[in-house]
């Protein structure tokens, strides 16, 4: 059992740190824009008042990287794509990276970390992108709900483990 106490500066301290048994780590070093894209094609036409609202579907990607330094590189795409009828009204795309430090953590349990924490770290800063270039392009802010990055994990490895 681990045990905490205060120390010299009042601070609360655990015990594993003073025996060198370190727990885990997921350490944000750095977030960035990798792309935006924002394509009106059919500007101004598809702005006049009047027209119905377009449907609108929304594909999420997680893309990972692994680097010599043990520092990993996830990359959360978002694409929207909105239509009437055949007619493209706006095609949204970002790509939303972040460089983490992950430590001391099984190796059975670090790809529930990069393809499921990570991305929720990460998500309400590509969903604010997504809004606001759609705000800017004319229409409503596209606000995404957060996806279920547990879900998508799992679907994803139960469709690798039927193929």
């Amino acid at each position: 059992m681990s045990e905490t106490g205060p120390t010299a500066n009042g601070v609360a301290q655990d015990s594993a740190a003073e025996t060198g048994t370190a727990g885990p780590v997921l350490q944000v070093l750095a977030q960035y824009t990798k792309d935006v894209s924002f394509e009106n094609p059919n500007a101004p036409e598809s702005l006049r008042n009047g027209q119905e609202a377009p449907a609108i579907n929304v594909n999420i990607e997680i893309r990972r990287q692994t680097f010599s330094d043990d520092t990993i590189e996830v990359v959360l795409m978002l694409k929207a794509v909105a239509r009437r009828s055949d007619a493209i009204v706006f095609i949204a795309e970002v790509e939303y990276a972040g460089l983490f430090a992950i430590q001391n953590i099984p190796s059975d349990e670090m790809l529930p970390v990069i393809m499921v924490e990570c991305p929720r770290l990460l998500f309400p800063f590509a969903r604010q992108i997504i809004a606001e270039i759609t705000q800017n392009g004319g229409y409503p802010p596209i606000m995404l709900e957060p996806p279920d990055f547990a879900a998508m994990f799992r679907d994803k490895l139960d469709t690798s483990i039927n193929d």
